[in-house]
């Protein structure tokens, strides 16, 4: 015979959920005894969004066995409120900031990368390959891809929910509280390396004729060799990331 447990979401994990479950309290049947963590993402939640579990008033781990007539209480990573007396259900939290993107986030990248935060992107990564490089580099998983979230094996991943990469990089900044942890224009956008500031002289073979008469202040990737300088888009860039700054004051 099924079984029934009630569930409650809060917060942002109603982003996964559909419309007639989102921020109310409704019926799951079960059979078996399943551990809570399959129960949840058979529902439709990744285990990396969820950082306690609360049933029938108690907080409980990943492992515990779902029973008849369960109360349960689901809440979503907490980032500044203070949980520490209670069950935490991942690893302590990656406080230095690196991160891996998945296929569909590559503007998303470039715009971390401009912003100094170290990000890993390429075209060529399968979910395999994320996830291996995620955890020896001891990186966060950026996606839009909620099925990679699932694999057993990732501890620090979030799924993107806006679609325009502004709108995206407005969202991670929130989230992880990255706003006084920006270093503008610090990394190439393109290969993810560090800037160096380097002499006019020793670029000039590698500048255009314009570019070598109106500009005089010049930055290059230590990986790549890309050279960067302050064009007629700096001035935007620079606005767009003062906002940015803003976010979470």
């Amino acid at each position: 015979m099924p079984r029934q447990a009630m569930f409650r979401f809060y917060e942002e994990l109603n982003d996964f959920l559909p419309e007639d479950k989102r921020k109310i309290t409704f019926t799951h049947e079960f059979t078996g005894k399943p551990s809570i963590k399959d129960v949840i993402e058979a529902i439709g939640i990744p285990h990396t969004e969820v950082d306690l579990i609360l049933i029938n008033g108690k907080s409980v781990t990943f492992s515990y066995h779902l029973q008849n007539g369960d109360m349960v209480s689901v809440y979503p990573v907490f980032e500044s409120l203070d949980i520490s007396n209670v069950t935490h259900l991942r690893e302590k939290p990656l406080r230095k900031p690196r991160f891996i993107l998945d296929v569909h986030l590559g503007k998303l990248a470039k715009y971390l990368r401009m912003l100094g935060f170290d990000t890993l992107y390429d075209n060529d990564y399968d979910d395999s390959r994320i996830i291996e490089l995620a955890d020896e580099e001891k990186r966060t998983i950026l996606t839009r891809d909620v099925g990679l979230l699932k694999n057993n094996t990732v501890t620090h991943g979030y799924w993107i929910r806006a679609l325009n990469s502004e709108e995206q990089l407005k969202e991670v900044i929130s989230r992880f509280d990255l706003s006084s942890s920006i270093k503008s224009f610090s990394r190439c956008t393109v290969c993810n390396g560090k800037m160096q500031c380097v002499a006019k002289e020793s670029v000039m073979e590698q500048l255009k004729p314009k570019t070598r008469q109106y500009y005089n202040e010049f930055y290059q990737c230590s990986d790549c060799g890309k050279i960067y300088w302050k064009g007629s888009h700096y001035n935007r860039m620079k606005d767009f990331i003062g906002n940015l700054k803003k976010i979470n004051l």
